[in-house]
């Protein structure tokens, strides 16, 4: 069986930093450890993934960002989701339950 298709991966990595985002600002490690923590250590997310999603949705007007310093006194991004990403995560957590609904239909009737 081939790969996962990287349009579906990418969509799921960006609502779970959405919703991350929708809890309040993070710097990018403390995004990915936030996913790992929740999941319970399901998921984890590489820096070589994390980094360009968020460049790429905030270019995308779905967050900003501002230097600070992060709680061990090193200079970090910080990233909070802006209206615009609200309004996207809304739209991918439909997505989200649409997608979920519809494996879970399949693995009960196939």
């Amino acid at each position: 069986m081939g790969k996962a298709r990287p349009d579906v991966l990418q969509g799921t990595l960006d609502l779970l930093i959405l919703k991350t985002l929708s809890r309040g600002r993070h710097h990018g490690y403390g995004i990915a450890v936030h996913i790992q923590q929740v999941s319970q250590n399901a998921l984890r997310v590489e820096e070589g993934s994390l980094y360009p999603a968020l460049h790429r949705i905030e270019q995308d007007g779905w967050i900003t960002s501002e230097w600070g310093v992060s709680e061990n006194g090193r200079k970090a991004k910080f990233y909070e989701i802006s209206a615009r990403g609200r309004r996207q995560l809304a739209l991918e957590e439909e997505k989200w339950e649409h997608l979920t609904a519809a494996v879970a239909t399949v693995l009960r009737f196939a």
